[in-house]
């Protein structure tokens, strides 16, 4: 036997025994359990308020906003940081919306190629990237990002800005609300990007360093309802 073959057959033999449906129904009932009789019940705006709290703590730039004023705010930041190239998806709404009010000082590119074809444009020309975010977990104020064709996950790594928007409906309150809100055991995507503050490293010195292995700004648009917005301003001028 080559090492190979050795190595898959030490796998095999430590394969665990097959578990019946009823078990593993009975082991989710218990994982359930576990993290419901842990978790408090939260609101919209409490889930907002935490989101946007963690990922300031990650140094990120969280903005807040509705439905109708979104794309202003994201235009105007990118046109105040000198943005000049912006690469996102036309294809979905937001992609499109957000276009059709940018200034003419910036340009944008849809990720339609191999990455073959254009992967030194894409590296020294792209100054931001825009995603929309699957949905997010305000404990830790991580985005779940769902890449796709049209918004591989290049376009929130490559860029030396990433830019992402996620609506506070999406929001849950920790990693197990989300998969099991989001069925996840009905159907795992093939690749799911974690996103909880622009990409930092440290060496061995602990010298902490921004952009080594992705992006070295996130900006998060917090997208909420306009009466929800109109009720949390309320609330704050109370």
């Amino acid at each position: 036997m080559n090492a190979r073959e050795r190595m898959l057959g030490r796998l095999r033999a430590a394969a665990p025994a097959q578990v019946s449906a009823d078990d593993l129904k009975r082991l989710d009932q218990q994982i359930d359990l576990h993290y419901d009789s842990r978790r408090v019940a939260l609101p919209t705006q409490a889930l907002i308020e935490s989101m946007q709290a963690a990922l300031a703590a990650s140094h990120a730039e969280v903005f807040r906003a509705t439905e109708r004023t979104w794309p202003a705010l994201i235009a105007q930041r990118l046109l105040d940081a000198n943005v000049k190239r912006l690469l996102l998806d036309t294809s979905r709404a937001e992609g499109a919306a957000l276009k059709d009010v940018l200034p003419s000082s910036v340009a944008t590119s849809n990720y339609d190629q191999p990455i073959e074809n254009w992967k030194a444009e894409l590296f020294d020309t792209v100054d931001a990237g825009f995603t929309v975010a699957r949905s997010g977990l305000a404990s830790t104020g991580t985005l779940i990002v769902a890449p796709d064709a049209g918004s591989p996950r290049t376009m929130s790594l490559v860029p030396p800005l990433h830019i992402a928007l996620v609506y506070a409906h999406s929001l849950h309150a920790d990693l197990h609300a989300a998969m099991r809100a989001e069925h996840w055991q009905a159907g795992m995507p093939t690749n799911l990007v974690m996103i909880s503050g622009p990409s930092k490293t440290s060496d061995i010195q602990q010298t902490l360093a921004y952009g080594a292995h992705g992006p070295r700004e996130l900006w998060v648009v917090i997208v909420e309802h306009q009466t929800d917005a109109a009720v949390a301003t309320d609330g704050d001028a109370a």
